[in-house]
């Protein structure tokens, strides 16, 4: 007899990806202000969620839809609990509820999609307390979409709750802003990210070292789902561990001794050592972190020089006299390079990470 098919596999970030708000990671200040809003029942009609890809905006959106239409056997009645399973909550898990709408702006941008909305408010939910409406990437939206939008949601009807996500909430009309309240989720530190991967590695059973989750959560710069889908590349490239070697081959990490190295040489105007063969992804960030963000700007590094002045900057092993360091124009990353006789100013203004002392004259 044939054996059974086995089911595909689901990739960590979706595998664990979290349910209430008791396994959300990283955004305690916004589940405080929600949890005090739902026991004070000032529950607002309009959320907007901001934030870096990956910190859980769509996620919370979901939980948000949950807690809104719980219902058990006393009745609905909204909540942040959600230990227990509601009436409602498996079909809003799984994205099949009737009366839980999600809608993707950068693909429902026009003036019709929202035209769509403001009918279907008219219309109570079928069987939940609330007729929830996600709209994911909203600053999509075409300017006629956004003031069509306006009056629905500034008066909803009682039964009507909007949830909105994005990643660029400068583009936002400050219109939306002023009917919405808005929640900023951050970046999820090192340390409780390191915990979080900690945590589904011993629910996998999958041996790690705390080296190689260093530089994963190093190279998730924050993100959750970024973090899980290295996770999962390190699982598969570690043939079903996590170790230093495999993580190092697999990001394409330098070594530190010798960025420090690097690193040194520029500082002391040592161009012509400095400028051997490398990758330019594998030092931005580890040299970043050997140089204070606050240092003072002070440009004595000319663009027709090929060399510069000696910094007193630090030691290998202790930044000596950082303070007093001065920073050169073209000490800052540059995603492009800067035309020929110009310095990477705008760059500069954009990441305080000096990775160059000057700008060399060639990139190998």
């Amino acid at each position: 007899m044939a054996d059974a098919p086995t089911s595909p596999y689901l990739v960590l970030a979706r595998k664990y990806r979290p349910r209430d708000f008791t396994t959300l990671v990283g955004q305690d200040a916004m589940v405080q202000t929600l949890g005090n809003a739902f026991a004070q029942n000032r529950i607002h009609h309009a959320f907007i969620l901001t934030g870096v890809r990956g910190v859980g905006k769509t996620t919370t959106a979901r939980i948000l839809a949950r807690a809104f239409n719980y219902e058990d056997a006393s009745g609905p009645h909204p909540t942040l609990d959600l230990s227990v399973e509601g009436e409602h909550c498996r079909a809003i898990i799984e994205g099949r509820h009737v009366d839980v709408i999600e809608m993707d702006a950068a693909s429902n941008t026009g003036i019709n999609d929202i035209r769509e909305i403001i009918d279907s408010v008219k219309y109570a939910p079928s069987s939940a307390p609330y007729k929830v409406y996600v709209i994911d990437e909203v600053h999509m939206l075409s300017t006629a979409a956004f003031n069509g939008l306006l009056k629905t949601l500034e008066e909803p009807p009682p039964y009507v709750k909007f949830i909105f996500a994005t990643t660029e909430i400068r583009k936002v009309p400050v219109t939306i802003l002023s009917r919405c309240m808005r929640f900023d989720l951050r970046r999820i530190t090192p340390e409780i990210m390191t915990a979080y991967l900690e945590s589904i590695l011993g629910q996998e059973g999958i041996s790690f070292e705390p080296e190689a989750l260093a530089m994963i959560v190093r190279a998730g710069e924050g993100s959750a789902r970024d973090n899980l889908s290295l996770l999962d590349q390190a699982i598969a490239h570690g043939n079903g561990a996590v170790t230093a070697a495999t993580v190092k081959a697999m990001l394409g990490l330098g070594d530190r001794a010798r960025i420090i190295d690097l690193f040194e040489e520029l500082m002391g105007g040592r161009i012509g050592d400095a400028s051997r063969p490398c990758a330019p992804s594998t030092i931005w960030a580890p040299t970043r972190r050997h140089w204070s963000p606050t240092l003072p700007i002070s440009p004595i590094w000319s663009p027709a020089s090929r060399s510069c002045p000696p910094l007193p900057m630090m030691s290998r092993s202790h930044p000596t006299n950082a303070a007093a360091a001065p920073i050169l124009p073209g000490a800052f990353p540059c995603v492009h390079s800067p035309a020929p006789g110009r310095s990477c100013s705008r760059a500069m203004t954009r990441s305080p990470a000096p990775i160059m002392a000057c700008r060399l004259p060639r990139w190998p």
